[in-house]
């Protein structure tokens, strides 16, 4: 995608305009264009006050750092209120209400719902309970779209474009709701993905066959230092210590760990990215190289959550 394609984008139709964001497949090559666009605007200039008098409802039943405060900073740069709750121990579902009924309340009090909820397909659930567009903020080990949206932003930024990249995921494939959504972006460009992982968290099968039917070009390994000169971007991730037993996350907890000295023959223009938070995966003086991407990447949630958000709860979302 260029910046010319960008250019183009015709923002008098926002094609995003009260709809819920519950899966990577819920967004197209257009919508990626539009949210680009506005994204890019926001981060050269100050936003306005263009979602005053809006209220978004943030209700994480998941402990969450940077996808929670980059979703409250877009919204109280836009000028909305935000409301919600930070873990699901303080709220009436200790009580035995539903999900769905919980939903369909707070949809009453806000104009969008972010959720973020350890059962996978709990945001397809609230989106059928709630009066209101939803967003996905992450669904067990499910998908996490904004995140997915967010990273091939960042890619455009570093490298210029996406089509024609060569890209690695490395780590938890298997629980990485956030490799889930990415891989399904990707269907949208012409990337050639490398899959390094350990056998026992290698990408689901599911998500495989329907990359396969996109006509996404993909390979497994098992070996991080072969791959690495290969690729334009090496997408990190930490293993999902909280998705599977202790004696399973010994076995693997240190297989992939990117050091400056493996990143000897990568490429001039490779960058790493990750999702954060990190545990070991990479050490901390890969942060000193020019090759550490991941805090910008980082950075670019609000912006692109802005877009979002504005793009959503506004019709001319500006």
């Amino acid at each position: 995608m260029s910046a010319t394609t960008l250019t183009r984008c015709d923002m008098s139709s926002n094609s995003l305009y009260q709809r819920s964001v519950i899966s990577a497949n819920d967004i197209k090559l257009n919508d990626l264009e539009l949210i680009f666009q506005v994204a890019h605007a926001f981060k050269k200039a100050p936003a306005g006050k263009v979602l005053n008098n809006k209220i978004v409802a943030n209700c994480f039943f998941e402990p969450s750092t940077r996808t929670r405060l980059s979703f409250e900073t877009a919204a109280i740069r836009l000028g909305a209120k935000v409301i919600g709750f930070a873990n699901g121990e303080d709220i009436s579902v200790q009580k035995g209400e539903t999900l769905y009924d919980t939903m369909r309340v707070v949809s009453a009090y806000a104009d969008l719902i972010v959720l973020r909820h350890p059962a996978e397909g709990a945001a397809a659930l609230a989106k059928e309970a709630a009066r209101c567009p939803v967003i996905n903020a992450g669904d067990g080990a499910n998908q996490h779209p904004t995140q997915a949206i967010l990273d091939l932003f960042t890619i455009q930024e570093c490298q210029g474009q996406i089509d024609g990249l060569s890209i690695a995921l490395v780590g938890d494939l298997k629980y990485g709701r956030t490799i889930h959504s990415f891989t399904q972006l990707c269907s949208l460009f012409d990337v050639r993905l490398y899959l390094v992982s350990p056998e026992m968290l290698a990408l689901p099968e599911s998500v495989c066959n329907v990359m396969k039917k996109r006509g996404v070009r993909f390979s497994f390994h098992q070996n991080l230092e072969e791959v690495i000169p290969k690729v334009d971007i090496l997408y990190s991730t930490r293993i999902q210590q909280e998705r599977f037993s202790s004696a399973e996350y010994q076995l693997v907890r240190n297989q992939f760990i990117l050091t400056p000295a493996l990143l000897a023959k990568a490429k001039a223009n490779m960058k790493v990215l990750h999702p954060l938070p990190r545990v070991n995966e990479i050490t901390k003086d890969v942060d000193d190289t020019p090759y550490a991407y991941y805090f910008q990447q980082a950075a670019n949630a609000v912006p692109v959550r802005q877009a979002l958000l504005s793009l959503m709860l506004s019709e001319s979302g500006q």
